[in-house]
């Protein structure tokens, strides 16, 4: 993070440590998470506004990229809004980046399964096109509000994202150009080397002509009640998190062991 300097990512400061912690002075960033500022009823998302944000996300990754540093773990918690009335956004959270190396075939098995690309469930190599899938998956969610890939559970999910089993929700995507619908479509592809790069993003018809796309962009987004549903399963499952690790946490402490829990 002290190499990287670009107004969509968060600025690093200082670093240093305390005892057994590290403590990092990052820039403050007061507007919440993107998904969440999305969520307010007197802010009214239409596709342009979808379009200004997904081109500072590229341009975030494509200075990432040209760096040679995999986010890795990119998802709508990891964007925030600078304020809560402007578009501007930066990507935060480089907890689990890694410093790419084309010789070393970096392999990495952790992130959140819906936004997991397929080579990180085949345990396979991770490159530059292992962010742009989650772009993919970003944007559509940006559009539609609706995960492409979220099954029932965890292991459905994964195989989903295995099968590359998506498709453009008719009622999700009712008033989505077709422009948008290729851009994601060039993105959720199993092939890395198919997926648009963070630079052929930028140069993608959706993200140019910002001017005459405000004038056939004014039709609010149906993402946003969907959204509150999305939003509210995610809040729900951290909740249920939380609580079995509570009652995990309170078995080992009664019983002294952790054989008891097969651990």
């Amino acid at each position: 993070m002290n190499q990287l300097s670009h107004p969509n990512i968060i600025q690093l400061f200082d670093a240093y440590e305390v005892r057994n912690q590290v403590v990092l002075i990052l820039e403050f960033v007061g507007g919440g998470e993107l998904f969440e500022r999305i969520l307010d009823e007197s802010f009214p998302l239409t596709e342009l506004d979808a379009v200004i944000f997904v081109k500072q996300i590229c341009e975030g990754i494509q200075y990432m990229h040209q760096m040679y540093v995999l986010h890795l773990d990119l998802k709508p918690e990891n964007i925030l809004c600078v304020n809560r009335n402007g578009h501007q956004v930066k990507i935060i959270d480089f907890g689990l980046a890694r410093r790419y190396k084309p010789r070393e075939n970096l392999r990495v098995s952790f992130g959140t399964p819906e936004f997991l690309a397929p080579e990180i469930v085949n345990f396979d190599f991770v490159s530059f096109p292992t962010d742009m899938w989650t772009v993919g998956v970003i944007t559509y969610m940006l559009l539609s509000g609706l995960s492409p890939f979220m099954g029932d559970d965890d292991t459905q999910t994964l195989n989903n994202v295995l099968s590359v089993n998506w498709y453009f929700d008719e009622e999700g995507f009712e008033h989505v150009s077709p422009q948008a619908k290729d851009f994601v479509s060039n993105l959720l592809i199993r092939e890395r080397s198919g997926r648009l790069s963070a630079g052929q993003c930028l140069r993608h018809p959706w993200l140019h002509s910002l001017q005459d796309r405000a004038k056939h962009s004014n039709v609010l987004l149906r993402s946003q009640v969907q959204l509150r549903k999305y939003m509210a399963k995610r809040l729900w499952k951290k909740n249920y998190i939380a609580i079995a690790a509570a009652n995990r946490f309170k078995k080992i402490s009664s019983s002294g062991s952790l054989t008891s829990l097969a651990i």
